[in-house]
């Protein structure tokens, strides 16, 4: 009996859709605890086909013990296993390396036991950077996503090498291990791994993985059962531990949407024709491929969550027995909703960039539309960045899958910059800094944008001790030359006012008046 091949491709494809959608929803603790159980069921399965595998060199040790020839199938069983092996810890190595970084799992307050919660589970900052990377100048990738994609596909290519020539087109159909280089491309994504790993909470990257090391031992059980079959052994591996498993496009739709699973046995013999299985869900019986897989579909019609009781009947070809397996599964829907909100502030600045936040419940952020009216609106990184001219009031509209979201702003002027002479803006001040100082110069006081203002003019007036005021003019914010002069010649006990003091700063059609100083020589 042959080892199955395990959930393909789509299974990821459709998970990452699932927790691209989540991004933009406070999703809760139950979606989370459904990948959990997704991890725990897959883990479970891993640890059948370890046993399964565990028993093979035996027996293939002694099947070619039958004929010298076969011996060099028998030498194949080592190579195999440690292949296997080396990729199975460096993808457990991805998933300790993440956990580890984003803080390991929760300590109960009370019992001072550890949990199996992740402190990290909705962190995607560590998916998105450890994972995915930046590109490099020469083409290169930091992220170890791409590399786990080269090593998945050397692990396939090494393994092929190891089957006799003649039966490599055939048995690589029985190859768990894929990499899918067509649908990242076709979507006009940056790279593999950031269409399966940019922004995904670590959380629900971890049944990837797992399914990832399913993958490869599933791999591992094809070839060490190809090897049998070389060596002509009588025994016949039978995987006696299943479990259902439901691999849903979705956990949580929108009402109206169609709600799609894949429910299949997992580390069962699929591909056996021998093999009998059936599969409902509900009550209502589904039909299955030559994998033992099914497709169940229901419009989600109501908000809430939903139950799906699934039952899988299985036939041993070699006994004869009917075993019954069932699972219970849930998902929830709820209705579209969306957000928009100013990164810094809630108001809009005339003259500099206002960083805007845009996001559809169930949208990757690439396929919201955003408009806006009262200004302009353009992408900036993963966020937006919004203009504005004139004080008033804008409006930011996002749209996407027929969903409509909009959100006024006020829009204002930046506020007016403090006037200052060196760290002072009036007041007493030595005559040896006073006469140091280059010119007056505008501060923006807890203003978090980048913004710069500058001095139009003032006019400068010293007045010394019973004698006349004497008046200059200045153009800009450093001293021209008369008021230079006048500067210099300030002695203890002369009064300085700065008078009529005019600013502009981004976005002003002309300068405005920000205020006087008046400061005391010492």
């Amino acid at each position: 009996m042959s080892i199955p091949k395990e959930p393909r491709q789509l299974m990821i494809n459709v998970m990452y859709l699932v927790l691209t959608a989540m991004l933009a929803l406070n999703v809760s603790a139950e979606i989370f605890n459904a990948f959990k159980l997704v991890d725990k069921g897959l883990l479970k399965s891993n640890a059948s086909l370890d046993q399964a595998n565990s028993q093979m060199p035996a027996i293939i040790a002694k099947g070619a013990k039958a004929k010298s020839s076969l011996q060099q199938y028998a030498d194949k069983v080592d190579p195999i296993r440690d292949l296997s092996s080396s990729l199975h810890d460096y993808i457990q190595n991805i998933k300790d390396t993440m956990i580890v970084a984003t803080g390991e799992y929760v300590v109960n307050s009370e019992t001072g036991e550890t949990t199996d919660e992740l402190m990290g589970k909705k962190d995607f900052d560590i998916t998105t950077r450890y994972l995915v990377g930046e590109p490099q100048a020469d083409g290169s990738v930091t992220g170890e996503g791409e590399k786990l994609k080269a090593k998945l596909m050397a692990y396939k290519a090494s393994i092929l090498e190891l089957i006799d020539e003649e039966d490599r087109e055939s048995f690589e159909k029985e190859i768990a291990v894929a990499v899918d280089e067509d649908t990242w491309q076709k979507k006009g994504k940056k790279s593999w791994s950031h269409m399966n790993f940019d922004h995904m909470p670590l959380q629900a990257t971890l049944p990837i993985f797992t399914k990832y090391q399913n993958d490869v031992k599933a791999t591992e059980a094809a070839a060490l059962n190809y090897l049998s079959g070389k060596v002509g052994t009588s025994e016949e591996l039978v995987l006696n531990k299943f479990t259902v498993v439901s691999a849903p496009e979705k956990s949580y739709v929108i009402k109206g949407e169609k709600y799609t699973t894949e429910v299949f046995l997992s580390a069962f013999a699929g591909g056996d024709s021998k093999t009998k299985i059936g599969i409902s869900v509900n009550g209502q019986s589904l039909r299955t491929d030559k994998d033992g897989k099914a497709i169940f579909t229901e419009t989600a019609s109501s908000l809430g969550k939903k139950t799906l009781n699934a039952k899988a009947t299985v036939t041993n070809p070699v006994t004869g027995q009917t075993k019954t397996y069932s699972n219970q599964f849930s998902y929830e829907v709820g209705e579209r909703s969306g957000t928009i909100s100013a990164s810094k502030m809630n108001v809009f600045y005339i003259g500099v960039d206002n960083p805007v936040e845009v996001a559809i419940a169930g949208v990757n952020s690439n396929n919201i539309s955003v408009n806006m009216s009262g200004g302009t609106i353009s992408r900036a990184g993963g966020a937006w960045s919004a203009r504005v001219s004139k004080p008033g009031t804008a409006t930011v509209t996002a749209s996407a899958d027929g969903f409509t979201k909009s959100a006024e702003f006020r829009v204002k002027r930046i506020p007016d910059p403090v006037p200052k002479l060196s760290k002072s803006r009036g007041g007493g001040m030595g005559s040896g800094e006073f006469k140091v100082q280059p010119g007056v110069f505008p501060v923006l006081e807890n203003f978090d944008f980048d913004a710069k203002c500058d001095i139009a003019g003032f006019r400068v007036v010293r007045v010394p001790k019973r004698q006349d005021p004497q008046v200059v003019v200045n153009r800009g914010g450093r001293y021209s030359g008369e008021a230079s002069s006048l500067i210099k010649k300030a002695t203890p006990g002369d009064r300085y006012f700065y008078e009529d003091i005019k600013c502009k700063c981004p976005g002003d059609p002309a300068p405005r008046d920000i205020g006087s100083m008046v400061f005391n020589i010492k």
